[in-house]
């Protein structure tokens, strides 16, 4: 049974900051905030300027990709490759937090 985040816990000298962000992030649920804004910067830093300036939206919900595009053929060319670019954000990220992409 996991115990109830308490804020005022006292934390261990030795931790890192990284550490202590971490379980303050994991503790008010912000983490998930956090990655959606991280898989956001994501799309538009590796999909590079042609797909950013089709690019009308992009929300980030349970593991799912959801890209909105102001151009239908963009969006049947990057259904073709979908699992490529799932694969491609994800390494960016450095772990596996993209399940599947909507493409809208």
């Amino acid at each position: 049974m996991s115990k109830k985040f308490n804020p005022y816990e006292r934390i261990k000298e030795e931790s890192s900051a990284e550490e202590i962000v971490g379980k303050f992030l994991k503790g008010y649920h912000l983490d998930k905030g956090v990655d959606a804004v991280e898989v956001k910067n994501v799309w538009y830093s590796e999909m590079g300027n042609g797909v950013k300036s089709y690019t009308r939206e992009v929300i980030f919900r349970r593991n799912t990709l959801f890209v909105s595009l102001t151009s239908a053929v963009l969006r049947e060319e990057l259904s073709y490759g979908k699992q490529l670019i799932i694969q491609k954000l994800n390494e960016a990220l450095g772990k596996e937090m993209i399940t599947d992409i909507v493409f809208r």
